[in-house]
């Protein structure tokens, strides 16, 4: 059929750049029905009693919305790019990194703005290393701020593009961020996994436990070690070594952060080779850790997430896993609408020799907007939590007229990007006692202080259309927050289990709903409600929230901070006693806790502050005996500054 179509086609198409012969069957009837659309006015002129007729006027109307439907369906397909042709096949351990920036270079320049562009991977492993990597400037928010990174996959200023994965797994070598996805809008990146070859996490197993002679280990086979000259334990990679101070103890069967561990010294001066790769360190002792437990032994450094999502809007990511990342598994800044779907940062299923995934959150928000939506996802053994939504702070320097004001990034892993827009709506909150002043500012102009432009700028002039009140000095202690970059939130469906710190953190204004996740052995508290304009200096305060069927199975076996009950609404506040407002809440009702499950074998199981409208009802608590109590809180509720609150189990 195809064949005696095809002599009206004078324009040949490339086989790669369509999906199926379906495809060639609908362009063939575009280009039959434009051709007939042509001709039938001549015909029309030459014969006018044929259009008197009404099978005639049906069949022409018929041709021409044909060829209109065709011409929509034409010019909608993608353009597909299989990655085999430009040479990134898997299956190799061949560094792959120069041919990919390539390959994205020519895509570039191919693909006009309005194209709709499929990258498509053949099933198997690929490796990058940073040789021949395309090299960014990035300021990370939460990340180590060193600005230059090498990328195994630099994706900047597409629109509508898909990345088809296949189940491709890209192996990542030395210090490199895996992907960016920069400056882009309705993207997709779907079914394939992120991993390194030498994680920077190194792993250890306790062997004996000495009081007088310290603790002796074997090291996992995969890590790379020596003893330095000054008899200290040192791990090593392509282009990095470490020496880890510190680690995380998980149970060998279950895989979950050991109980009352929490964080551990690791000090290794003096340290022993006893033979290969069964090591003592005089010094390390610690009875807590028994013959069996595995060590994960990490630095505090977090250079690079392993997916960095930036000034994007409408970003899709379906079927995507991060097996280890040096920082956040997903970091995204500035971003508008961002769906996870099917989004993991987890082990290699029960025979992963690993007992780590990412070196800090698995998904952290920063400065977002629109709706993060996190669902069907599975986080697991991450050196911190599932998910944190926040904006971020500036402290204001000086008042430097009555309309501007200097104001600074005061986190050390927090500067160098965007903090606001000129039509940004912002409010000014006391640090000392976290009061929210009422006025809302209309940002007219915000531009660099400390640097020539935007990118690595740590300090701002602002300038907003009202006049500021007297009482916005640097001597009253001011911070400042954009209301425009806080986001809805919808995170249901997931399960976060044996991590350190927290499940997950929620600092937004806007809508948050947390529904039906499992929190299994979080370690610490499950989920927290912050605020902190004195430390982390991530806003804000949370005004519509609702946790509603979720099941809490054994959080707080560890305390870290802000880990005061299984629920902990904990902002930072420097004087309680001096605030005159409520940091959360503001109407009956405003955060609710309902329909839950808790399984727990200690006390705690709300903690509150500052809080006006609270609710906490039809929730089931058990308590077991699979670990003695041992948290401070010796409270079911413990309530610090609430306001209208229902507690009703």
């Amino acid at each position: 059929m195809f064949e005696s179509i095809r002599p009206f086609v004078f324009i040949k198409t490339p086989r790669r750049s369509y999906e199926n012969e379906r495809t060639y069957f609908f362009l063939s009837i575009y280009f039959v029905s434009l051709h007939l659309f042509c001709i039938s006015p001549f015909i029309l002129y030459l014969h006018p009693k044929m259009w008197k007729t009404s099978s005639m006027k049906r069949n022409t109307l018929l041709l021409s919305m044909l060829w209109l439907f065709s011409c929509l369906f034409a010019w909608s397909q993608p353009r597909v790019y299989e990655m085999s042709d430009f040479g990134i096949i898997p299956g190799k351990k061949t560094n792959l990194s120069g041919k990919m920036e390539k390959a994205l270079q020519k895509i570039r320049k191919q693909a006009s703005g309005n194209d709709s562009i499929v990258l498509r991977f053949e099933p198997g492993t690929y490796h990058f290393h940073p040789k021949g990597a395309a090299i960014r400037e990035y300021y990370v928010s939460n990340h180590d701020q060193v600005a230059s990174k090498s990328i195994g996959l630099a994706l900047d200023e597409f629109h509508s593009l898909t990345l088809e994965g296949n189940g491709a797994q890209f192996i990542f070598h030395g210090r490199m961020l895996p992907l960016a996805l920069t400056h882009s809008r309705n993207c997709t990146l779907k079914d394939f996994s992120i991993d390194h070859a030498n994680p920077q996490i190194a792993q250890a197993e306790i062997v004996s436990n000495d009081p007088e002679q310290g603790i002796t280990f074997r090291v996992a086979p995969w890590v790379n070690y020596r003893i330095t000259q000054d008899s200290l334990f040192e791990t090593y990679g392509e282009g990095w070594a470490l020496r880890q101070s510190a680690g995380i103890a998980f149970e060998k069967e279950t895989r979950r952060v050991c109980y009352n561990t929490s964080d551990i010294g690791v000090p290794t001066k003096g340290i022993t080779e006893i033979e290969p790769g069964l090591l003592r360190a005089p010094r390390w002792k610690d009875k807590r850790l028994t013959p069996g437990t595995v060590m994960a032994l990490r630095t505090w450094e977090r250079p690079t997430p392993g997916i960095f999502l930036s000034h994007d809007t409408q970003t899709t990511l379906k079927n995507v896993t991060v097996h280890y990342a040096e920082g956040m598994g997903l970091l995204a800044q500035l971003c508008e609408d961002i769906t996870l779907d099917g989004f993991n940062v987890c082990l290699k299923g029960k025979d992963d020799p690993r007992y780590f995934t990412t070196q800090a959150d698995a998904t952290h928000f920063s400065q977002c907007k629109g709706k993060i939506t996190s669902v069907n996802g599975l986080y697991e053994n991450m050196m911190d939590d599932a998910i944190n939504v926040h904006g971020t702070y500036l402290k204001i320097l000086e008042r430097i007229d009555n309309h501007t004001v200097r104001g600074r990034y005061m986190h050390d892993q927090a500067w160098g990007f965007d903090w606001g827009f000129a039509g940004d709506s912002v409010k000014f909150i006391r640090t000392r006692t976290m009061d929210m002043e009422k006025e809302v500012y209309t940002i007219a102009e915000i531009r660099p202080h400390d640097k020539p432009q935007i990118t690595g700028a740590r300090e701002f002039v602002i300038t907003f259309k009202e006049e500021l009140s007297p009482s916005m000095t640097p001597e009253a202690s001011y911070g400042i927050e954009n209301l425009t970059w806080t986001p809805e939130v919808y995170f249901a469906h997931n399960t976060v289990r044996h991590n350190r710190a927290r499940g997950s953190l929620f600092s937004t204004p806007k809508r948050t709903v947390v529904e039906e996740n499992l929190f299994d052995h979080t370690s610490g508290t499950a989920i927290l409600l912050c605020g902190d304009c004195n430390g982390w200096f991530e806003t804000g305060a949370c005004h519509d929230v609702l946790i509603r069927k979720n099941k809490f199975i054994n959080a707080l076996t560890n305390l870290f901070q802000f880990t005061n009950a299984v629920i902990s609404i904990y902002p930072e506040i420097p004087d309680l006693d001096g605030q005159t407002t409520y940091f959360h809440g503001g109407k009956p009702g405003a955060i609710q806790i309902v329909d839950n499950e808790f399984d727990t074998f200690d006390a705690p199981i709300l903690y509150a502050k500052s809080v006006d409208g609270l609710v906490f009802r039809q929730n089931i608590i058990r308590t077991n005996t699979d670990y003695p109590p041992f948290h401070w809180n010796h409270n079911r509720f413990l309530l610090e500054r609430v306001n209208r609150i229902e507690i009703s189990e």
